[in-house]
């Protein structure tokens, strides 16, 4: 749950330093118009081939979660660097999803843990506010096929538990790896069209690193889908509490609402695009305001 906080927490570096970059050195700004810009375009874009080779080489599914948190911020940082509306629009609305899914993914952390240990599974939803599980049968109707250690082939039930789990893990992977239908892959795919029309170096290297990092945390997450879902386990189903997954629940439903109302989402994303590129409203707003007189002031305030 800490890493969980904390993985919304580093943004917070991120917007500081996309804030005041943005605001110091806009295009407008003359002789200093974009200082750095290359800088934080090729820094974004190693930070993103660091995460996504990061979570290829990661072992362990909490290290997994934190190259995905490190991936998504470089994204943001390259895509701010080309000072183009629509890509930085792009890349807000893809930093929102994997934001959301880097915490659920922190919090199935020790959930998915308990699928390779021997925990029991016998409560119930009264038995300490736990969830309700449904076992497999294991005898075999008349004429059912049987596999080698006469177990039934059809019909077996899935624990809900495991259940639970296998949905909210391949959701969450589906959105950072950027895959369809969720919304981590119509911000990638709102990225590339406008790098389509940059045509630069650093634009094709960027597009190319987008690809290629959504194949590998594909692959890794496969990797660690196969090993806690798809891989034959002689574990029981994990022993799990209502608190302990409706905060999973809720991010689940919060990244499926992304998808459905993703059009004011992005135009949301896209004014705040424009007003970071271009800050002159913004500067006007602070310079035009005057502090309140000690009339104007309310009572009991300090002059």
């Amino acid at each position: 749950p800490v890493s969980a906080l904390f993985t919304i927490l580093t943004k917070v570096g991120v917007y500081a330093v996309v804030r005041l970059w943005a605001l110091c050195f806009p295009s407008d700004a003359g002789s200093s118009a974009l200082f750095g810009a290359e800088v934080l375009g090729w820094s974004g874009i190693a930070t993103v081939l660091f995460g996504s080779i990061g979570m290829l080489a990661s072992l362990s599914f909490e290290r997994m979660a934190a190259f995905s948190v490190i991936a998504s911020a470089g994204t943001l940082v390259a895509a701010i660097g080309f000072d183009v509306p629509a890509l930085s629009a792009g890349a807000l609305l893809y930093l929102a999803s994997s934001t959301l899914a880097g915490c659920a993914m922190f919090l199935l952390v020790e959930l998915l843990d308990r699928t390779r240990q021997g925990t029991t599974m016998l409560a119930t939803i009264d038995d300490g506010g736990m969830l309700p599980q449904f076992g497999e049968s294991t005898e075999s109707p008349p004429g059912e096929n049987l596999d080698d250690d006469e177990v039934v082939l059809v019909g077996r039930a899935i624990p809900f538990a495991l259940a639970f789990l296998g949905v909210t893990f391949a959701v969450f992977a589906l959105v950072v790896a950027g895959l369809p239908p969720l919304s981590g892959f119509v911000s990638k795919v709102v990225m590339l069209m406008a790098l389509l029309d940059i045509r630069t170096p650093a634009a094709w290297t960027f597009f190319a690193v987008l690809i290629l990092s959504g194949l590998l945390a594909a692959m890794a997450l496969i990797r660690v889908g196969m090993r806690h879902f798809w891989s034959r386990l002689d574990y029981p189903a994990p022993r799990l509490r209502i608190i302990e997954t409706l905060p999973i629940a809720l991010l689940l439903l919060a990244c499926m609402a992304l998808v459905v109302v993703v059009e004011p989402v992005y135009s949301y994303m896209r004014a705040t695009a424009e007003a970071l590129h271009n800050p002159v409203d913004y500067i006007d707003a602070v310079l035009d305001a005057r502090p309140r007189s000690n009339v104007d002031a309310a009572p009991g305030a300090l002059p």
